[in-house]
């Protein structure tokens, strides 16, 4: 399974990293250089969470922005009560 949300299709990218070495003009100096760029990656921020799917509950991979927005239906709490144990 990759990282990608179910609802919202996020998914990790790639990008760079930019160093630079310098100080500022308007701080009286010469200016900011780059000196490298390097490869780096933007992972988003995916939970495993329980929710109600074509009437089915089951674990999907979801990012925080789809939860916060409202899109995971959560499902209802379990009403479970162990059956009572028959007296001697």
């Amino acid at each position: 399974m990759s990282r990608e949300c179910f609802f919202t299709g996020k998914r990790t990218i790639s990008g760079r990293s930019i160093a630079r070495r310098g100080k500022a003009k308007y701080l009286g100096g010469v200016g900011k250089r780059v000196t490298s760029s390097t490869k780096r990656k933007f992972k988003p921020n995916i939970q495993k969470v329980r929710a109600v799917v074509n009437g089915k509950v089951c674990r999907i991979k979801v990012s925080a922005k789809a939860i916060r927005m409202g899109l995971v239906q959560k499902p209802l709490k379990r009403d479970y009560k162990p059956a009572e144990k028959a007296a001697d």
